[in-house]
């Protein structure tokens, strides 16, 4: 019978497509890592993955096992949860980079804080890929932005905290901040890609305010339109991250919008129900708490 180890060497595999990245995940060797799987195959009768030279991806087989597998690794490490107080074991969570210099970052350092014994692996990436894999049990919850689609009714997302949509450019000599007519005149924009749904915060952003925009670049990465801004390499539309000091950095200004402020909401997505459920439930409630606390202190 496969141990815990294997179970566990499995789901890193179906993650990362990759016996060597899902090795190096769980620090051990990529033949020790291709072993396990064939033991795990061996005792199941069936192998799992569709295998080419570069990528390894799940057939009907492993995908039908992912869940239970989980539930199995769940019940596992909450043994002995009965006797605890806090949270323990492991949760995947997948995360926008932008979420980490937001708000969700001061949340994840509390956690780690009051819960020693909770180990967040996390998965960088983009939300509309978070979500296929939410539904296909290889993360168990995801930080991502609010759809601009209907979501299907296994899953389910609930709001943590919103950013304003702001402008931003480079620092000009002699000038504090710049129109949006002003900055089309002077720079490119750097668009966050289109087909995300960070971008269609960005479209929405510009059609609500009328702007008239200058195409230049289209990146995937928060982070990267910030530094190109910085370099004077144009201006873009992006979230007001939580974590960014943007009053004192000395490279870019931020211009106010004419119309319309539109907001990115940020959030929780996940199954309706699943094994991870108890560590899920305490990351919103670090929120609902934050918010609570913020109504008592305002006027």
């Amino acid at each position: 019978m496969s141990s815990i180890r294997v179970l566990k060497n499995f789901l890193a595999i179906s993650r990362h497509k990759s016996v060597a990245a899902a090795a190096r995940e769980i620090g051990l060797t990529a033949a020790a890592a291709g072993q396990q799987l064939q033991q795990l195959e061996a005792d199941i009768g069936v192998e799992l993955f569709d295998r080419t030279k570069r990528s390894m991806t799940l057939n009907h087989h492993g995908r039908s096992l992912v869940e239970p597998i989980q539930e199995i690794i769940a019940r596992y490490e909450a043994l002995g949860s009965d006797f605890k107080s806090e949270l323990s074991g492991t949760i995947v969570l997948g995360a926008l980079v932008s979420t980490l210099m937001g708000a969700f970052g001061n949340t994840l350092n509390e956690l780690k804080q009051n819960y020693p014994e909770l180990e967040i692996k996390l998965i960088a990436g983009l939300s509309s890929n978070f979500l296929e894999q939410v539904i296909e049990g290889n993360l168990d919850a995801a930080i991502v932005t609010e759809s601009p689609y209907a979501l299907p009714q296994n899953v389910q997302w609930t709001e943590l905290y919103t950013e304003p949509m702001i402008v931003i450019h480079p620092a000009v000599k002699n000038k504090k901040g710049l129109t949006p007519k002003q900055l089309a005149d002077e720079f490119p924009f750097i668009r966050f890609e289109r087909n995300t749904w960070t971008g269609h915060l960005v479209d929405q952003t510009i059609r609500a305010n009328k702007l008239n925009i200058k195409e230049g670049m289209e990146l995937n990465s928060v982070e990267a339109i910030i530094e190109l801004v910085r370099q004077g390499l144009g201006y873009s539309i992006v979230p007001k991250l939580a974590n960014v000091s943007w009053e004192n950095d000395r490279q870019l200004k931020i211009s106010q919008l004419p119309g319309k402020t539109i907001y990115r909401k940020v959030g929780l997505l996940e199954k309706r129900k699943h094994s991870r459920e108890n560590i899920t439930q305490e990351i919103k409630k670090y929120f609902l708490d934050e918010v609570i606390a913020k109504r008592k202190t305002t006027p």
